[in-house]
Order: structure tokens, then C-alpha cells, then sequence
């Protein structure tokens, strides 16, 4: 009877992690108009740079919303732009969102273009030579979804109709100058819940944001039927809906305190008088206590986020290096897996074809060449590619590294013979080689990868596809 150790795939890269740690805004999408370029040091490029300051600096407001316009004196030169952040962002997070956009919409996606869209999963930010404010946009428009698919499309289509639609009012009928956003979750399974969520820029009116929601509701299923996630990106509303939670649950504020009862007439004496200056030591005491104790965590709180700063700073050289290091020549796999020949091909799965390969030094691989529906940019890639080659752990398979050229975005795993549990638990002639001691090893070895991604890792990780076909079984 062969033993089995554990080792859990992980494809980080594809969106079924969930990292923790502190990062940076996460580029989803951006619309540059062709029709409109402005030249460079140009009045309207000067207006430019004040609108995209002023956006920044404002970020910060409890709304997550804002818009405004830098030289409206001179209608040809003027700019109209705003941003909307996610509604449970904290000011910091919204801030941190809305100024890499304004960055990177400039120098690296819209340069020199007068109409301009970009997406991130935290916020929205836009910029045109005419005014939209208040207005009801619904192009460009944009779908992302999670490949993984639904077991049971019929049913969790009506799940998902149901509880997105709900929340469609919700988010329409708040008040005048709040947020118009809602959120609501549904079971779908005893073990998995539907989580989803709609939002409006807070300048519609009531019938423009139920109106916008509803039509971005009805393109859902066009884009993402039977996926486990979707959300279609208007410039003025966007729905979501996945089966993990990726907004923040946001608390009921509390009731506000009672005012204190009216002081009882005193009558002088000496009971009194000592009450009385007990009363003036406790008021005088414990505001002192309070403002010594909140300029400790205001210090504490510094020393922590400089020390944070000072690891993120160091680390910028290193992971430069590391994806240099990581990176294959696409020959190389090519080669390797004898240019993808069916021979080499053990498997696909919802992200790719995965093929056995002998690297020149004869060492064996598993190249999963991933899908192109992902949506995902090169550098994007090549990140998150380097966040998962440090995890190091005896129960987590290894990536050896990368490929992305042109359209190819290709893993390379060290290889494991033994198939995964797949193969194993739901086949009827194998069941009999898992006993319940290799059973009972299997699920600790599953235990120690979960632990060491949830708890033990410098990155604090989350499994989101967590199943038996993930689940790799050495031979060992």
C-alpha cells in the first residue's frame, strides 16, 4: 500500500487567492477615446494635472465620491473629472486607489487622450473634455469574470437574479448626497454563499441608477452564465456578484449616547464640597488619561507603518530580480513539452491544459499553459507569479516559475507522478488504495498547507478553489 504526502496546487496568478497583506490598487480595465488627443505641455494637459491633483486630494471624503473641473473659464481647454470608490473602502484605502489611477491613467494607459476610463477593483476614475456629470452612461461597457464554473447553473441563476435585484432599490433610493450602493448575500449551498453587490455614482437621480443597475443586471448573464463570478462595468453604475466575500461588511454605527440627566441642586456642606471635588479631579483626570492614551497608539501606530515602509522599500530590488530569475524563454517550454504535443498533455482543468515537460537539464516540470479569458495584463501577472514563488512549504506544490509572451501566460510546477485525489477517491478501482491511514495522512497534509497559508506565511493567503483536483498526491 503506497503512503501519500499532500502537496495542494495553488494558482494564484488565476485569482483563487486572497492575499491578505497590504497592496497595491488592482488594475482591472481602462477605455482611452481615439477620437480626442490633446498635445503635450499643452493649456489642457496643464488643466489636466490640476483636475487629476484636486481628484487626489479629495479622495479622502466620506462619500468616495467627487467630481470637479480645472479650467471651465475657457470651454476648450476645460476638464471634467470625477471618481467613485467602492462604498465600504476606508478614506485611506479610496485615497491609495484613486492616486494610483490618476498616475497610471496618464503615464502608462492614456497618454495624451482627452476621454479616458480606468477601473480598479477598489474605485473608478474619469476624465473627458465634456461634462457627464449627473449624467446616465452605460459605454463603454465592461465584463470580467471568474472562470471557475457552477455546479448547478440553473439553480444558483435564480439565486443570483434574485438577491443582485433586490439590492437594486436599496442603492437607487439613497437619500440625496449619500452613497448609492447596497450589498446582499444568499446561500447557495450548505457550504458556499453567494455574496453581490451594486453601485451607482451618487450624482444619479433615483430612476437613472435603478434604471442603469437593472440594464447592467440584464447583460449578466450574456457574460457570465454558469461562472462563479461577474460584474459588468458601466461609467456610471457596476454590479458583482462571487462566492467569496470581497467587500467589506460594514456595521450599523451605535446609538448615540443619552444626554447626561440635569445636576441635582446642592446644598453647601461638607459632603458635598468633597463631591464636588471629586467630580473636578475625575474631569480633569480622565480626558489627560484618554489624550496620553491615543497619543501612544498615534505613536505606536507610526513606528509600525514606517517599519512596514521600510521592509516594502527594501523589498522593490529583490522582486525585480526574482521575476527575472522566475521567467522562461517560451522556446524553452516549447521544447520541453515537445512543442505542447498531445503525448506530453495529462490534463485540463477550468484555466488551461496542463503538459509533462523535461526541462535541458532533465528536470521533469508540469507546464499549465492558462486560458487568455482571464483579463489579465502582463505585469499583473508577473506580480503575482513572484508572491507565489515565495511560498515555500512541504505541502504546497513549488513553482519553478513563468512564461508570458505575446498572448501565452504559462505556469511551470514542479511535477508530482501521482495524479491528484481526483483520480483516486471517485474512481472505483483506485478508492481501494486510499485506506484510512493514507486518508488520515491526506487530510493533515491538507490541514499543514491551509495552516501555513492562512497563519505561517510572510503573505496571508486564502485557498479559494480548494478541491480534490487540486489536490496533488505524491508518491513518497
Amino acid at each position: 500500500m503506497p503512503s501519500f504526502n499532500l502537496n495542494v496546487l495553488m494558482t494564484l496568478v488565476l485569482g483563487l487567492l486572497s492575499l491578505s497583506s497590504l497592496s497595491e490598487a488592482e488594475y482591472r480595465y481602462h477605455y482611452c477615446s481615439n477620437t480626442t488627443s490633446f498635445t503635450p505641455n499643452s493649456t489642457y494637459e496643464f488643466n489636466l494635472n490640476l483636475l487629476l491633483s484636486s481628484l487626489t486630494s479629495n479622495a479622502t471624503r466620506e462619500l468616495g465620491f467627487y467630481n470637479t473641473t480645472a479650467g471651465s473659464l475657457d470651454p476648450n481647454t476645460a476638464v471634467y473629472g470625477s471618481f467613485l470608490c467602492r462604498a465600504d473602502l476606508t478614506s485611506d484605502a479610496c485615497k491609495d486607489c484613486v492616486a494610483t489611477a490618476a498616475r497610471d491613467t496618464v503615464q502608462k494607459y492614456c497618454p495624451l487622450r482627452k476621454d479616458t476610463i480606468i477601473w480598479y477593483d477598489d474605485c473608478m476614475l474619469r476624465y473627458s473634455n465634456v461634462s457627464f456629470f449627473g449624467n446616465m452612461d452605460e459605454a463603454p461597457r465592461i465584463y470580467l469574470w471568474n472562470v471557475g464554473n457552477i455546479t448547478n447553473p440553473n439553480r444558483f441563476n435564480e439565486i443570483l437574479a434574485k438577491t443582485i435585484t433586490d439590492s437594486v432599490p436599496v442603492a437607487a433610493n439613497a437619500a440625496p448626497g449619500a452613497k448609492k450602493f447596497a450589498t446582499k448575500e444568499a446561500n447557495f449551498t450548505a457550504f458556499q454563499e453567494l455574496y453581490s453587490l451594486v453601485q451607482c455614482t451618487p450624482d444619479l437621480s433615483t430612476t437613472d441608477c435603478n434604471r442603469c443597475l437593472r440594464g447592467a443586471i440584464a447583460l449578466l448573464p450574456e457574460c457570465c452564465d454558469g461562472k462563479q463570478g461577474g460584474r459588468v462595468l458601466y461609467p456610471s453604475c457596476n454590479v458583482r456578484y462571487e462566492l467569496y466575500p470581497f467587500y467589506t461588511f460594514v456595521t450599523a454605527p451605535p446609538p448615540p449616547l443619552l444626554p447626561p440627566p440635569p445636576p441635582a441642586s446642592l446644598t453647601r456642606s461638607q459632603g458635598n464640597d468633597d463631591q464636588i471635588s471629586t467630580l473636578v479631579i475625575v474631569a480633569i483626570v480622565v480626558p489627560i488619561a484618554i489624550l496620553l492614551f491615543l497619543v501612544g497608539c498615534c505613536f505606536l501606530r507610526r513606528r509600525a507603518r514606517k517599519k512596514y515602509n521600510v521592509i516594502q522599500q527594501q523589498n522593490v530590488g529583490n522582486e525585480i530580480n526574482s521575476v527575472e530569475s522566475l521567467q522562461f524563454d517560451l522556446r524553452t517550454i516549447e521544447a520541453a513539452t515537445d512543442n505542447f504535443s498531445d503525448q506530453n498533455r495529462l490534463g485540463e482543468g477550468g484555466f488551461g491544459e496542463v503538459y509533462k515537460g523535461t526541462l535541458p537539464d532533465g528536470q521533469q516540470i508540469a507546464v499549465k499553459r492558462l486560458s487568455t479569458g482571464s483579463g489579465q495584463g502582463a505585469e499583473e501577472f508577473k506580480n503575482e507569479v513572484v508572491l507565489v514563488a515565495k511560498l515555500q512549504h512541504r505541502n504546497l506544490v513549488r513553482l519553478l516559475g513563468f512564461c508570458s509572451e505575446g498572448v501565452e501566460k504559462i505556469l511551470v510546477y514542479e511535477l508530482v507522478e501521482n495524479k491528484s485525489l481526483d483520480h483516486f477517491l471517485f474512481d472505483s478501482e483506485n478508492q481501494v488504495k486510499l485506506d484510512w491511514s493514507s486518508r488520515y495522512k491526506i487530510i493533515g497534509g491538507i490541514a499543514r498547507g491551509l495552516l501555513y497559508l492562512h497563519q505561517d506565511s510572510r503573505l496571508k493567503i486564502i485557498h479559494r478553489d480548494l478541491k480534490a483536483s487540486n489536490i496533488l498526491l505524491d508518491g513518497t
